[in-house]
């Protein structure tokens, strides 16, 4: 190589990382910034945050609606499926308004029975499920509204459910 080919050729010049520094350190107080300005409430919070003790005095509990429950006796229903039978013992409560607990207690037998029918229909397939219950307790309760009627009972609470 001559001499003049060596002196043309440079070495690159390394970027400088002062740019790259000061826009992270930038970055970092604009973060730690918008942090404290969220949680401080100064932006997306509410004109005046209530202290511990003013959200304890002026949250009162609502009344609890004026309900009763009516319990139906345990009851045993058969499954067969193929020849095997396999047993059901059921229990529930029904969740009615106090107005028409007596109307409820008087259609009771009603109510059992056609529980009764719509349990004995099923199969242990369908019991087995493990979102079995969900379906079946809606499946009964709206039996159990159309013989009462729709206001008369607002839940079915299932107390006992055993497959033996």
């Amino acid at each position: 190589m001559t001499d003049e080919t060596v002196d043309t050729e440079e070495t690159p010049k390394k970027a400088s990382k002062l740019p790259l520094i000061i826009g992270l350190v930038l970055a970092l107080a604009g973060g730690g910034g918008g942090f404290y300005a969220v949680y401080s409430g100064m932006i997306l919070g509410s004109d005046s945050a209530p202290t511990e003790e003013e959200s304890v005095e002026t949250h009162e509990a609502e009344p609890l609606p004026d309900i009763t429950y009516v319990g139906l006796d345990p009851f045993v229903v058969s499954l067969t499926s193929g020849g095997s039978s396999e047993y059901l013992r059921f229990r529930a409560q029904l969740e009615v308004p106090s107005a028409h607990k007596e109307e409820v207690e008087r259609v009771l037998p009603r109510v059992v029975d056609v529980l009764n029918g719509y349990l004995r229909a099923l199969s242990p397939a369908d019991i087995e499920s493990p979102d079995a219950l969900v379906k079946l307790r809606s499946q009964m309760l709206r039996r159990v509204q159309i013989v009462t009627g729709q206001e008369r009972v607002s839940d079915l609470l299932v107390m006992e459910f055993v497959l033996n």
